[in-house]
């Protein structure tokens, strides 16, 4: 059982940023590939961003591409998502979530991830 914990979050004013932070607490993570969803309310849980096991692929939603960084650090068992250029339209929790180590594909399907975090709240102010 992988357990994810997610922080960063907070209040930050459109154009602000804000680094997301991804904990896990297996080793098998490092061979994990990682996703951040977001859920605004009222909408349904949305990918933004998945990385491969050590980086080599990344994928970016649409709506983030150019926003957003994601990254790791397998010795920190960490992922990050630097989330630069806000909109209000950027509030909602934010997830991380592992699919299975043996996985190696980023998808975009919430149901292909096998572990989530608790989530992390960022609000973006007009």
């Amino acid at each position: 059982q992988v357990q994810l914990v997610e922080s960063g979050g907070g209040l930050v004013q459109a154009g602000g940023s804000l680094r997301l932070s991804c904990v896990a607490s297996e080793r098998t993570f490092s061979t994990s590939v990682v996703g951040w969803f977001r859920q605004g309310t009222g909408k349904e849980r949305e990918f933004v961003a998945g990385i491969s096991w050590f980086g080599g692929r990344i994928e970016y939603a649409d709506a983030v591409k150019g926003r957003f960084i994601i990254s790791r650090d397998n010795a920190k068992k960490t992922v990050y998502l630097q989330i630069g250029s806000l909109k209000p339209e950027d509030t909602a929790i934010y997830y991380c979530a592992t699919r299975a180590s043996s996985i190696a594909i980023i998808s975009r399907r919430l149901e292909d991830y096998s572990y989530w975090g608790q989530g992390t709240q960022v609000t973006v102010s007009s």
